[in-house]
């Protein structure tokens, strides 16, 4: 049996690199345990008070009306058939990027069924009077209450993960590429709730070139209990590495003994979708990977609803653009618009439109270089944003006019976003899988957008997202981007 190694605690000045502090064995656990369980009990307290509280609005704005019926007092039981349905529906299920967007369907769907199984109950209590009027009024004040209150929490969960708190220790399975960007993705993203600690390798004891100095290797994957115990885990992720299946597999049930969360990065984790199920042959799981069709009759629904969008838009803004012509117009001389060649769907070549917002160049404007790995944007090289263009810049409303663009079928609303053709041609050589971005149309917003990778960032990043994107496409999902594209909107961009 391998002998597992002591597990070094290292301690750093920079408050931004994980702590590794020996722990005892009750501790680890402790800590575990109270991560998830301190999160479903604020969840669940917030979720019964916003309950109560819509209970007892539509109780008082009952009794301003009418006199409330004896019957009145079965109202009281929506409050825990809410908290009974969120249960059942796994809405307190600790989620590595809470998204309040994400919870208002589900949210309402149950309170309404809540409110269905009141009222079939006091429709079926015996008296000359029934409660359907108080119950429709708790209905509908729960309809506003608690998907308030679930913003309210999601707020407040985000800011204290951004603030490094109720932060998960993670131990990461792999050392390689994969495990590394995972590590740099968890440290640039404290919104998950989770802080690498340790990598646990096969090739422990040889520091490999491509290994994240900041989160150590600590040990090889047999050592995962003293890990845990050492470190006080509370997740565990397992990425690729050189451990046989079976040893992968002892991983899982000691980190599940622990009370850890585990999971798996898939092999071929560039095809697994959010759509991807599991089947059975036997006892043997097989991963079903659907495809995404964007040449198939759902990508054509949407780009009708993209024209018949941008027409109705531009005809609700018109006063806005006619306002924006006349202050481009008199803030320096050129022209109204600014065209530049984009590629698009399949590769084709199309001339993207937008509200020039820079004074035309001169001889000693200094010529720009592009940032290694990242993509070209924001403001390149010498600033000639006139005053106008800077708000039209901060504020998104100088790519009004791409809704031209979306009414020719050049673009979508919703789309991976266009990039220059010599730009493309250099990326599609050096980025993974960034030609399959041009499988949809391009679009004016897009999935990579909304989660902060505009400007000068990492193209390797805004491929992934992009991709994510095209893989998962529905029209909740655009309709979930366009909301996220308002608050970016309204937090302003260079």
């Amino acid at each position: 049996m391998t002998k597992s190694p002591t597990i070094v605690a290292v301690s750093d000045e920079d408050d931004d690199r994980p702590h590794v502090t020996a722990r005892t064995k009750s501790d680890a656990r402790g800590a575990s345990v109270r991560i998830g369980w301190v999160g479903t009990i604020i969840a669940v307290s917030i979720d019964i008070f916003a309950a109560s509280l819509a209970v007892a609005v539509g109780l008082w704005w009952s009794s301003m009306s009418e006199q409330l019926p004896p019957s009145t007092w079965i109202v009281v039981l929506f409050v825990p058939f809410v908290a009974a349905l969120f249960a059942l529906q796994s809405l307190y299920r600790q989620k590595l990027n809470r998204n309040f967007i994400d919870e208002i369907g589900p949210v309402e769907t149950n309170v309404a069924l809540a409110a269905i199984l009141v009222l079939g109950i006091t429709t079926l209590t015996p008296g000359p009077q029934h409660s359907e009027a108080v119950v429709s009024k708790t209905w509908f004040c729960a309809a506003i209450l608690m998907p308030i209150a679930r913003f309210i929490h999601s707020r407040i969960q985000k800011q204290m993960r951004l603030n490094r708190r109720f932060m998960a220790p993670t131990l990461i399975i792999g050392s390689g590429e994969v495990a590394n960007r995972i590590v740099e993705r968890l440290r640039a993203r404290p919104e998950y709730g989770l802080i690498p600690v340790g990598l646990l390798d096969a090739e422990a004891s040889e520091p490999r070139a491509d290994s994240n100095p900041d989160v150590p290797i600590i040990g090889p994957p047999e050592s995962i209990d003293a890990a845990i115990e050492q470190t006080g885990a509370a997740a565990v992720l397992i990425a690729f590495s050189q451990v046989r299946d079976e040893s992968l597999t002892r991983v899982v049930r000691v980190a599940h003994r622990h009370k850890a969360r585990v999971w798996v990065v898939p092999r071929m984790f560039d095809a697994v979708a959010e759509r991807a199920t599991v089947d059975h042959l036997g006892g043997l799981p097989l991963m079903s990977l659907p495809s995404a069709d964007p040449h198939g009759w759902q990508f054509s629904a949407k780009h009708v609803i993209d024209r018949v969008a941008a027409g109705l838009g531009l005809l609700a803004i018109s006063p806005l653009l006619i306002t924006l012509v006349v202050l481009v117009r008199l803030s320096s001389p050129g022209p109204i618009f600014f065209r530049q060649d984009r590629i698009g769907r399949d590769g084709r070549v199309f001339q993207c439109l937008k509200f020039r917002t820079m004074r035309p160049e001169t001889a000693s404007d200094a010529e720009f270089e592009l940032k290694s790995s990242s993509a070209p944007g924001g403001v390149e090289g010498v600033d000639r944003r006139t005053g106008i263009g800077k708000i039209m810049r901060s504020t998104s409303l100088d790519e009004l006019p791409q809704l031209f663009n979306v009414l020719k079928g050049e673009m979508s609303l919703v789309g991976p976003r266009p990039e220059r053709p010599q730009f493309v041609e250099f990326f599609e050589i050096q980025i993974h899988r960034y030609g399959e971005r041009h499988r949809v149309k391009a679009g004016i917003t897009g999935w990579a957008q909304v989660h902060g990778l505009r400007g000068q960032t990492s193209i390797a990043d805004r491929v992934e997202w992009d991709n994510y994107y095209i893989e998962n496409w529905s029209l909740a999902l655009d309709l979930k981007i366009l909301a996220l594209t308002v608050v970016a909107v309204m937090r302003g961009a260079e």
